[in-house]
């Protein structure tokens, strides 16, 4: 287990209070995170936790964390999530592990969103990472095209877009909401709230990995502690 992943894990821990409904994220950190929360159920806390990935689902059932479907809860109070990239504004790129669109729609419907992430996801423009796009099977390649254009429009100046593939070779990555994955190699995205928009006017794309203005909070672990930033809003 990484302690610098571990020390953001248990520094996000502190925002959790007995009585709340959690969103739990998906990703390396977020099942430190889980296997945490675990502990402190069987220790008494009570709380309840709708996941954002089959993923995430078996690990939080490992750790004896009591979950409930999203359409059975009246509010989620706090969502704790990795991310792949975050820039000083706030803004994220996730999408790695393929849980997008699930993962915004609990982030978006959060009172709170706390990031996890360790220094390395911490960057001063988006685009480095690629950024990954959900889009419909039917009619995959002409999404594919005005994807690129979309990209080209709003700055980023390379954007060269990929299927993501299963690892093992046998065909595209299939996501729990039985979608494809596009991963565009932007390198620099410098207006991520108008590409956000410009992605979310494509019919076949179902959610992109542009998260604006969700995130919180950003807990960034360290090698002997954890960094809390909290983001100042008007």
């Amino acid at each position: 287990m990484s302690v610098v992943k571990e020390n953001a894990a248990m520094a996000a821990l502190e925002f959790v209070e007995s009585g709340m409904t959690l969103g739990l994220g998906s990703g390396s950190t977020a099942e430190i995170f889980i296997e945490a929360l675990g502990d402190r159920v069987a220790g008494g806390m009570k709380i309840v936790a709708v996941p954002t990935s089959k993923r995430t689902a078996e690990c939080a059932i490992e750790a004896g964390v009591p979950l409930a479907e999203p359409d059975k809860v009246d509010r989620i109070n706090l969502t704790i999530d990795g991310a792949d990239e975050v820039d000083p504004a706030f803004n994220l790129i996730k999408g790695g592990g393929a849980c997008l669109l699930r993962e915004k729609i609990i982030a978006h419907a959060s009172d709170r969103m706390i990031v996890i992430v360790d220094g390395t996801k911490m960057v001063e423009m988006l685009g480095a990472f690629p950024l990954p796009i959900e889009v419909d099977p039917f009619g995959m390649a002409l999404t594919a095209e005005q994807v690129f254009d979309a990209l080209k429009t709003t700055g980023c100046e390379e954007a060269q877009t990929v299927l993501r593939q299963m690892k093992d070779g046998s065909g595209p990555l299939i996501t729990d909401g039985g979608n494809y994955i596009l991963d565009s190699k932007c390198r620099k995205i410098p207006n991520p709230a108008d590409t956000a928009l410009a992605l979310s006017q494509i019919p076949g794309v179902m959610e992109h990995g542009l998260f604006i203005d969700l995130a919180d909070v950003i807990v960034v672990g360290e090698a002997d502690h954890a960094r809390v930033i909290e983001l100042a809003r008007d």
